[in-house]
């Protein structure tokens, strides 16, 4: 049995040409110019100059908070003495609010006016 002998290994020798490049290049440059005028008519408004104008509007400081314990401690008792106590809301109109005890006791004993009814209270 003859052996079988192998062609020896060849190269090309060139892999891709010049003009194959060269069209390649300008296809590029086609296609980035395409795009880049398609975006320009999609988004007409989005080459806006924005340069910021002077002088610049002038904005109140920030109110910082010095001691935040205390601001809460504040505003809890501020909250506490309005929930506990009685006053006029709007007085041309005769509208007072009365202490949260008070208001949740009457809201238990007369309800709510048009609020469903429990089972065990309709008669």
């Amino acid at each position: 049995m003859p052996e079988k002998m192998l062609v020896p290994a060849r190269h090309e020798p060139t892999d891709v040409g010049a003009r194959f490049i060269w069209i390649g290049v300008a296809l590029l440059l086609t296609s980035v110019l395409g795009l880049t005028l398609l975006v320009f008519e999609l988004f007409p408004n989005a080459v806006l100059d924005r340069t910021m104008r002077l002088p610049l509007a002038q904005y109140p400081n920030p109110q910082l908070q010095s001691d935040d314990r205390e601001d809460m401690t504040k505003f809890y008792t501020e909250e506490m003495h309005r929930l506990n106590s009685a006053g006029w809301v709007d007085k041309a109109q005769g509208i007072v609010h009365i202490p949260i005890a008070d208001a949740m006791t009457k809201v238990v004993q007369e309800g709510i006016p048009g609020w469903p009814v429990p089972q065990e209270k309709r008669p």
